[in-house]
């Protein structure tokens, strides 16, 4: 339950010092929000230890993408935007069909509820890299009322390091390549389940 001393706290440390805590816009506008607010995986992480209980932290990869690339039991919540379909397969790629969670903007209503937290809470979304799910995410997200939707720009994984001899390894930038708390050790009260069926 958060603590009103925890959300003065909060506010006045957003107010103060917004500044240090966003991340440049990025340059492509398909990487851009209507909020307009950016975290590195460094900043999420600031914010998530500062604000406690006042901040919803999400991670919006697929529980499946989790269990082979890891989780950091920072986040309070894995909402999927995607889920993969086992029985249909993507022909652009050697991979199977990714398509939209129905439940996302739900489920991340729902979150905010659970831990009795309003509109105005600060939710901050994190996929694997930034790009391809963080800002559609957000954009999920628009018109349902939250105030303040962040997403951070560097994922839990980073960017590829293309000049990398051994390929195109995600060594840059990240949750993993900043050194903050990770495992692949997954927390099942924060894992997303599909429902029973």
């Amino acid at each position: 339950m958060k603590t009103l001393i925890q959300t003065v706290l909060l506010g006045a440390s957003l107010l103060a010092g917004s500044a240090a805590l966003a991340a440049d816009a990025p340059s492509d506008p398909k990487k851009q929000t209507a909020w307009g607010l950016y975290l590195s995986a460094q900043e999420a992480h600031d914010m998530e230890m500062s604000g406690g209980d006042a901040v919803l932290f999400v991670d919006v990869r697929e529980p499946i993408e989790i269990m082979f690339t890891g989780f950091t039991d920072v986040v309070d919540v894995n909402v999927p935007f995607m889920l993969a379909n086992p029985s249909k397969w993507n022909p652009k790629k050697p991979v199977l069909a990714m398509e939209k969670n129905p439940g996302f903007a739900q489920g991340i209503l729902d979150a905010l509820a659970e831990r009795g937290l309003d509109k105005s809470a600060p939710v901050i979304l994190m996929c694997r890299s930034g790009g391809t799910r963080g800002a559609p995410s957000a954009k999920a997200l628009e018109g349902l009322g939250l105030e303040k939707v962040y997403v951070v720009v560097d994922g839990f994984e980073g960017s590829t390091d293309k000049a990398n001899p051994k390929g195109p390894w995600r060594t840059v930038n990240g949750w993993k390549n900043a050194g903050l708390p990770w495992s692949y050790k997954l927390n099942p009260e924060k894992i997303y389940t599909r429902p029973a069926q």
